[in-house]
């Protein structure tokens, strides 16, 4: 696997971008990334090669990917961190659908409710983390499904990431997702992808609001 893949990205929409990039960086893969302003996303000739109208647009040979979770999951299966076996794939597929869940609060939080929903979001997290922490206290490996990483578990960091700078006390009752954050946090190719200035400059999320 020794080609680099490119991902075309909407530098308003960054999404996924941050797991992705965790994930590729931790298995030591370069990954050219092309971000396009608001500008030229709006002229409409590059949504047009899109198939559904949306970005990201993953290159990998001559493979070219859209959406965020079928590039995860593309990833997963081609840098061994989609299981051992087919039951413990389909545990990582039900796990990271439930990352998929959260995210999908997080980014209505960010984009429709900052200003207004900010507590309510918050004090309701802790039911929404929960279900991660218990799942995790089952497998007692450190990650969600099995002994070694998989892309949820690269999904969950990243979201995970997040919430600590929306609120940096968020994981304080949560050992277990702690432990995933410091585990994450200290693996070599992971911490010098955190430090790098080109990795801070990308935004958290494309309004500014985090």
């Amino acid at each position: 696997y020794v080609r680099s893949p490119k991902l075309v990205f909407a530098s308003a929409f960054p999404g996924r971008l941050g797991a992705i990039k965790i994930m590729l960086a931790d298995k030591g893969q370069e990954l050219k990334v092309v971000l396009v302003s608001m500008e030229e996303w709006q002229q409409g000739d590059l949504k047009a090669t899109c198939v559904f109208g949306q970005m990201p647009k993953f290159e990998d040979g001559d493979l070219v990917l859209f959406q965020s979770n079928a590039i995860l999951r593309h990833l997963g299966r081609n840098h061994g961190a989609y299981g051992k076996d087919s039951r413990e794939a389909s545990l990582i597929d039900m796990m990271n659908d439930g990352v998929e869940d959260l995210r999908s609060k997080y980014i209505k939080l960010i984009y429709q409710e900052y200003d207004t929903g900010k507590q309510a979001y918050l004090k309701d997290l802790p039911n929404s983390l929960c279900k991660f922490e218990t799942f995790m206290a089952k497998t007692n490996s450190g990650f969600l499904v099995g002994k070694e990483l998989s892309f949820a578990d690269y999904n969950l960091f990243d979201l995970l990431l997040n919430h600590l700078v929306l609120c940096p006390k968020s994981l304080d009752n949560f050992p277990k997702l702690n432990d995933l954050v410091k585990k994450m946090s200290a693996r070599p190719k992971v911490r010098a992808l955190l430090d790098s200035e080109a990795f801070k400059k990308i935004p958290i999320n494309g309004n500014g609001k985090q």
